[in-house]
């Protein structure tokens, strides 16, 4: 055996090595299986990972009867799906906001994650007494404002 200058003996392989070269293995095996484990599930796009946070609700909260429902809306979205949540019957207008977040009409500066919790937020600013009010007839009555018409545009 050849023992070289600082005593270990040339050929072998120093302590810990082994269980070094194991935990190495180890995560180039993890990361070569991780496309792999990625590809199995099911894709989520950005539109589709909000809606699925997003459920349906029929509630009293803080003596108010407040309800959200998904309903088919042709010419609403991609999916022609909209949004129609009512505080005591009443319609609640909401907006979204392009970061996924939802405003309210009652309280357009907070935003909130869900439409529960900008609905409960509606209620909480409405106070005790008071309701949610009707918009002008044909305000937002199937159309949204200012979308598609010329204002102030000349030809």
């Amino acid at each position: 055996m050849v023992v070289s200058a600082d005593g270990v003996p040339s050929g072998a392989e120093p302590p810990g090595w082994r269980a070094m070269r194991r935990r190495v293995l180890a995560c180039l095996a993890a990361l070569a299986l991780t496309p792999v484990l990625a590809a199995s599930r099911a894709p989520r796009t950005a539109e589709g990972a909000g809606e699925a946070a997003e459920s349906a609700f029929d509630e009293v909260y803080r003596g108010r009867r407040i309800r959200g429902v998904l309903l088919p809306a042709p010419g609403c979205g991609a999916d022609g799906r909209a949004w129609q949540v009512t505080v005591d019957g009443r319609p609640l207008h909401l907006m979204r906001r392009s970061d996924g977040s939802w405003l309210s009409m009652v309280n357009h500066y907070c935003s909130y994650r869900t439409l529960l919790e900008v609905t409960r937020a509606a209620v909480d600013e409405l106070g005790p007494g008071q309701r949610l009010r009707d918009l002008a007839p044909g305000l937002l009555g199937g159309s949204h404002l200012h979308m598609g018409e010329r204002h102030g545009v000349r030809a």
